[in-house]
């Protein structure tokens, strides 16, 4: 039996986001990725088939690069051949990019080291196409203020502060690798890097930041918002619909969950 790593793309839109939710519609299932894919799994393996996901996306959160691992007792496949063959069972709304036969040991989530994520803010007059992937804002922010203030994020840090109502993460400290804007043409670009992502997180600091930037707030006050631990003080939360889970980085370091 092999081990299966997939990098599965997806426009998260029409998904009530990653994990599956067989009961979560009044004891009916909804749509979500994880259930999509181990659907084409069944398909192709003639049996059912169960998805490990590196992290949980949201509903209406995309992915570029999202890393999924499974067992397969199917020796017969040719390893390469999976993008193809589970892509012809999916809809367009999830592509398989590729796969790759992993240690029997490995895990898509616990043997993830950092999850990267790109936030992308449309700072210009987005085009029909591009509404369902970015947030627009209809000005441009300034670039030096919002990255001095995301630059008190790296490190070990207390995320009380972008902690969602309902989390249930045993701690709310996350090790925040990199947290950086930069424009690409009309689009505000937000990467952050972490060990892992508390419910919600990423978009709470990126509407905080756009937020304390339009005030003209600046880093000093930003950190006493983040040591205030307090969900109260940081700003909106950013519409699920510009953000992408980047990549899955699987040779850093091994830090808390």
């Amino acid at each position: 039996m092999r081990n299966i790593l997939l990098t599965i793309s997806y426009d998260g839109t029409d998904f009530c986001g990653w994990q599956r939710q067989d009961f979560a519609d009044r004891g009916r299932a909804v749509r979500t990725v994880q259930q999509t894919v181990e659907d084409a799994l069944e398909k192709l393996h003639k049996q059912k088939i169960s998805l490990q996901g590196s992290g949980r996306t949201d509903s209406g959160v995309h992915a570029v690069a999202q890393a999924a691992n499974f067992y397969s007792p199917v020796d017969s496949i040719p390893v390469e051949k999976y993008p193809v063959a589970l892509n012809c069972f999916l809809p367009d709304d999830v592509r398989i990019m590729d796969a790759k036969v992993v240690d029997e040991n490995f895990s898509s989530r616990h043997s993830a080291t950092s999850r990267v994520y790109r936030y992308f803010i449309n700072t210009g007059k987005p085009l029909a196409s591009q509404m369902r992937y970015v947030w627009p804002i209809y000005y441009k922010p300034d670039l030096d203020t919002l990255n001095e203030m995301a630059a008190c994020l790296r490190g070990e840090t207390d995320c009380s502060t972008f902690a969602a109502a309902g989390d249930k993460s045993l701690s709310m400290c996350r090790y925040i690798d990199d947290a950086r804007f930069f424009y690409e043409g009309d689009n505000l670009v937000f990467q952050i890097e972490a060990n892992a992502f508390l419910w919600k997180m990423v978009r709470s600091i990126t509407g905080t930041l756009i937020h304390f930037e339009r005030m003209g707030k600046d880093a000093a006050f930003f950190k006493q918002v983040l040591e205030s631990r307090q969900r109260k003080n940081a700003g909106p939360t950013a519409p699920a619909r510009g953000l992408f889970l980047y990549e899955i980085k699987f040779d850093g370091v091994r830090r808390h969950v």
